[in-house]
């Protein structure tokens, strides 16, 4: 028998690379390919600037209530839902603001606190924020 001697060419014998890469390019462009790019729905937030925050003082804003019956309270006295408006209007005349928060019971109607904020909006207030209150 005969003995084989190590020649340089098999000292210097290498993998070839080229099938493995032309795989992994593949799939990757089969994962670039089947990724869907779906923009989630949500609500968008305005939120305030921070110069904002800090050169605007602070206003005192219409306060509103609605118990569970339904019956309004502005200002400690009970008003009337066609009355809102008048009320807010006058709220405005002495106090310059532009916001009003509406206290809600949790067990009041949805009908009567948007016919509420309808009524604000109409009497000339942009900013009106809604409370739940439990009960």
């Amino acid at each position: 028998m005969k003995r084989k001697k190590h020649t340089a060419a098999d000292d210097e014998a290498q993998i070839d690379m080229t099938p493995m890469l032309d795989i992994v390019f593949i799939m990757l462009i089969f994962f670039i390919v089947t990724t869907s790019f779906v923009k989630e729905k949500g609500l968008d937030v305005n939120r305030p600037d921070d110069s904002q925050a800090n050169t605007n003082k602070p206003s005192k804003a219409l306060s509103i209530r609605i118990d569970e019956n339904g019956i309004i309270t502005m200002g400690g006295r009970e008003v009337d839902v066609r009355r809102v408006v008048a009320n807010a209007q006058t709220f405005l005349a002495e106090n310059n603001t532009d916001s009003a928060a509406i206290q809600a019971d949790q067990d009041t109607e949805h009908g009567i606190v948007v016919e509420v904020m309808n009524q604000v909006k109409i009497a000339g207030i942009s900013k009106i924020s809604v409370l739940v209150k439990d009960s």
